[in-house]
């Protein structure tokens, strides 16, 4: 439910109401009879909407989707706002450079419909992994984009309304989408697949009926085949290409279609360069294939009618060699043959590869795309007939590098104009301004930027020459200062609005990557962490340190130091006593027993008490009370595919509606938002998709409207604006009171389950009080805390002894703030809740149990794990938190001589386990 979710969110967000494929086709068929999209018949098109009552796309035009008009109320608790950052492998496609300069490139799994005259972007979101492939249609209406997820989702777009039009799953069953290409006409869709035997799917993409009209398989000794296009003057003909052979594809119907190879001559062969991003394109005028190999382009003369037999009987092979530097682009346009090169030149060729006009101007690193605007340039004017060469008309293009710079060519004014500098570098680093609209991103190549999210615009940056590679970066609650940590190990201590320092406030103490960054409240102290040692003073933990924490005592206002690791260890450093290179210990907790802890921070005051919340891997977030460090609640955390990795308390806007707090949290591949106090209710949250190859890091804003989320691997970062009023309502839908709880008990309220909790909640009642038949029974609704633990295993969780210590505190102590009494019994209700919050998030998982038995057990002759009588017996005496005091004989007719971990799972305790699918079972008796 919650991965669909995600899924329908992202699309939804694109329009408040869905589109009809009969839409879409009356879309379709109003563009190919020309006057879609036409300033003259905006008034038509919105009369017969009015009149048949179609869909936004039937009445879109080019200027619908910067319009005001456009503009809607968030819908959701998360919305997409801004994505910084560029995927230079991917192509980047001009859209519109008339009145407003539109252009569409990717960022991880999102395209951007980007207006630089507006200086915003239209965000298309729908996938749920990173986008691997994409193209457009050659008016620029449609444009589709693929994933690289396991059902390789094809989506198409509506670029005028930037709504999603019809979805393609599994194009290729067992592979992903390698390319994908248009018609010219825009009626078929051609998919590449990148399996190791690969094939070529045909698609009439405007069908309610989804299903392909061409498919061939290609063989792997013609390589690998990663681009793919019509014929611009034929839709019968596609042309694909490696980097050893182009072939071609002649299609007629759905069952016949016939293939040809084209290759080189061997001993006529030109080694590619070693970058050659070029494409293989058909000639817009002769039947010709022509091919970018180093400065040279190679020339194949093909015939009208393709047949199988073609592959040794290719007209004549010719190559036209036409520079000097190696070509990395080769495309169409109009009348002219268009290179670009390794040095950023682009230049122009006529049909006889005469050269009739060059750009070389940029002065930039290796094309890697270029693409022409749709709009001609306009007539150029009488005087330029008299002179002796006719003028040249040339559409406006923008080409883009291989270092993720985009670049405008005005052909006309002969403006050249960088209109977008990304960095393709993995970025770890972020955070925000204390007071101010300001975000700091810093990545690996040492480019440190100041982002003001409210005019949109960046307000400084700095490249660092010698230490380069950004981990870390956090502003001083002042706002004075930008601490930058390397992972050489060095310190900046930046001025935080010019970004530059002093050379006494750069620290070399360690080497080793500095991870972690954190300044005390009162900016005194700065603590930075590496992955064993804090600091560079003190090894406080034997594992990984995974968070690191300032707080301020509880009864003064001087700071206090904390950190946790993954030795389960939280300690609290003297700060008062410690001098320079000797940090003090105030104490070391071992705060989990199994479970590693992920993160923590300081829990809102919700009473006199103050608490840290710890959130661990196991699903769990607990509160430790700050001075004696007990355990005074254990709660089941969200549960969105991974543990939480980090988590940060939104801060409360002044104007916010909402009484509550709320927490966001990231976990491996998600951004989400919890709402506080915390009791174990799952509709108190919501996470979506932020960066599906791993989130690395995030910062929220100073009045808590917006967070910033750092994608690491996909040098990406995402700007999202903050709705919590649709997180309160969403959870309010859930149910009051104990309603979102008995969701959570299989078969809820009125299940089997919960009528057998009930009997046993009152048998414990009776076993306490006795069974003496002449003693009276006093019926009551609560039971007392040391049945407990008998109820627990009685509904099949079997807690430790030390997690059986943290349930009598969380009940003994629930009300000790308020009325100094401690509480000594419980309710049925209560007792659900502690029940859901201390069972395993997940049940028990066969491969934990097989873990165990490895470890513990001798392998029989067919490789099972088996634990003899005697050795369980002994493991039940002799360790866990429990030492049972047992006889072998009092157990020899309830465990067999020797013990598998199923026989263990179902004859033992009476579970159910798929140990070969390796599936979690739910705790039920």
């Amino acid at each position: 439910r919650k991965v669909k979710s995600v899924l329908s969110s992202g699309i939804m967000s694109a329009s408040s109401e869905p589109t009809e494929k009969p839409s879409l086709i009356s879309a379709k068929k109003q563009q190919d009879s020309g006057y879609a999209g036409k300033e003259e018949n905006v008034q038509t098109t919105h009369n017969i909407t009015n009149v048949q009552g179609q869909s936004q796309v039937y009445t879109a035009t080019q200027d619908t989707l910067f319009s005001k008009e456009a503009d809607r109320p968030a819908m959701h608790t998360l919305s997409l706002e801004r994505v910084f950052g560029m995927n230079p492998v991917l192509p980047i496609y001009s859209l519109q450079d008339s009145s407003h300069l539109i252009f569409l490139y990717a960022s991880a799994h999102v395209g951007i419909i980007f207006n630089h005259t507006l200086n915003s972007q239209y965000i298309l979101q729908g996938h749920s992994f990173p986008i691997s492939c994409m193209c457009v249609s050659e008016d620029r209406r449609w444009i589709v984009t693929v994933d690289r997820g396991p059902r390789n989702m094809v989506m198409i777009w509506d670029s005028y309304s930037g709504i999603p039009v019809n979805t393609l799953f599994e194009c290729h069953p067992g592979s992903n989408v390698a390319a994908v290409g248009f018609s010219n006409d825009t009626k078929y869709l051609a998919t590449l697949g990148d399996a190791e035997v690969q094939s070529v799917v045909i698609w009439d993409w405007t069908s309610k009926e989804q299903k392909s009209l061409c498919h061939v398989e290609l063989s792997p000794k013609d390589g690998f085949q990663d681009h793919i296009i019509f014929n611009p003057n034929d839709n019968t003909q596609l042309l694909s290409g490696s980097k050893t052979h182009i072939l071609i594809y002649k299609w007629v119907s759905s069952h016949d279609h016939v293939s040809a190879q084209l290759t080189t001559d061997p001993s006529k062969s030109i080694p590619f360069a070693d970058l050659c991003l070029s494409r293989s394109v058909f000639h817009w005028k002769k039947l010709q294939v022509l091919k970018a190999i180093g400065s040279s382009i190679v020339v194949w003369e093909i015939g009208k009618n393709l047949t199988e037999d073609q592959t040794q009987c290719f007209g004549r092979i010719q190559t036209v060699h036409i520079q000097q530097e190696p070509i990395t682009v080769l495309t169409i346009t109009d009348t002219y043959i268009v290179t670009g090169d390794i040095q950023g030149n682009v230049r122009f060729y006529d049909e006889n590869f005469l050269l009739v006009s060059w750009y070389t101007d940029f002065n930039q690193d290796p094309i890697v795309y270029i693409s022409f605007s749709k709009e001609l340039p306009k007539e150029p004017n009488e005087e330029d007939y008299f002179q002796d060469v006719d003028p040249l008309i040339i559409r406006s293009f923008i080409t883009s590098t291989i270092n993720a710079k985009i670049i405008h060519m005005n052909t006309q004014t002969g403006v050249i104009q960088t209109v977008l500098q990304s960095d393709f570098d993995p970025l770890h680093a972020l955070a925000c301004h204390p007071f101010q609209p300001v975000v700091a991103f810093g990545n690996l190549q040492g480019m440190l930027r100041l982002w003001d999210y409210n005019c949109k615009a960046i307000i400084g940056n700095r490249i660092f020459e010698t230490e380069k590679q950004i981990q870390s970066i956090t502003f001083d609650p002042k706002g004075l200062f930008l601490a930058v940590g390397f992972r050489t190990g060095a310190l900046y201590i930046l001025d935080a609005t010019t970004l530059q320092n002093n050379p006494q406030e750069i620290f070399n103490c360690i080497k080793d990557s500095i991870h972690l960054i954190t300044f005390s409240h009162d900016s005194q102290y700065l603590a930075t962490a590496v992955s064993l040692m804090l600091v560079e003073w003190y090894c406080s933990h034997y594992k990984p340190i995974q968070d690191l924490l300032f707080g301020v005592q509880l009864y003064s206002a001087k700071p206090r130091l904390l950190s946790v690791g993954l030795d389960r260890q939280l300690v609290e450093y003297d700060l008062e006593k410690s001098e320079s290179n000797k940090l003090l210990l105030i104490s070391i907790k071992r705060i989990e027993q199994s479970a590693m802890p992920r993160c923590m921070t300081w829990y809102p005051f919700f009473n006199p008490e103050e608490f840290l919340l710890v959130s661990s891997d196991n699903y769990k977030m607990k509160l430790f009370n700050s001075t004696t460090t007990m355990c005074r609640s254990t709660l089941l955390g969200p549960t969105y595919g991974s543990p939480i990795r980090k988590i940060v308390v939104l801060p409360k806007p002044t104007a916010s509606k909402t009484k509550s707090h709320h927490l966001a949290f990231i976990t491996d591949d998600k951004l989400g938002l919890q709402i506080l106090p915390m009791d174990g209710n799952p509709y108190k949250s919501s996470a979506l998709i932020c960066h599906p190859t791993g989130a690395s890091n995030f910062s929220c804003s100073y009045d808590g409207k917006f967070i910033f989320t750092a994608g690491g691997s996909d040098s990406s970062a995402l700007s999202w604006k903050v709705n919590l009023d649709v997180l309160d309502a969403a959870a309010s839908l859930g149910g009051a009171d104990m309603d979102p709880f008995y969701s959570l008990i299989e078969g809820g309220r009125d299940g089997r389950f919960y009528k057998e909790m009930e009997d046993f909640f009152f048998y414990c009642q009776i076993r306490h009080q006795g069974t003496d038949m002449m003693k009276r029974i006093e019926v009551s609704t609560k039971i007392p805390l040391s049945e407990v633990p008998f109820l627990m295993r009685a509904l099949g969780h079997f807690p430790t002894e030390q997690e059986i210590e943290d349930m009598f505190n969380e009940i003994k102590f629930s009300r000790y703030a308020e009325t100094a009494k401690y509480v000594t019994d419980i309710d049925l209700e209560d007792f659900i809740k502690l029940y859901i919050n201390h069972r395993p998030a997940f049940g028990i998982s066969s491969e934990e149990l097989l873990q165990a038995f490895n470890v513990l057990g001798k392998k029989n002759l067919l490789g099972t794990p088996i634990i003899q009588k005697s050795e369980m017996i002994k493991f039940l005496q002799a360790r866990g938190t429990q030492k049972l005091h047992l006889s072998e004989c009092s157990l020899g007719s309830v465990i067999p001589e020797r013990i598998s971990a199923e026989l263990f799972t179902r004859q033992i305790l009476g579970l159910p386990l798929a140990i070969k699918k390796k599936v979690k079972i739910s705790f039920q008796k």
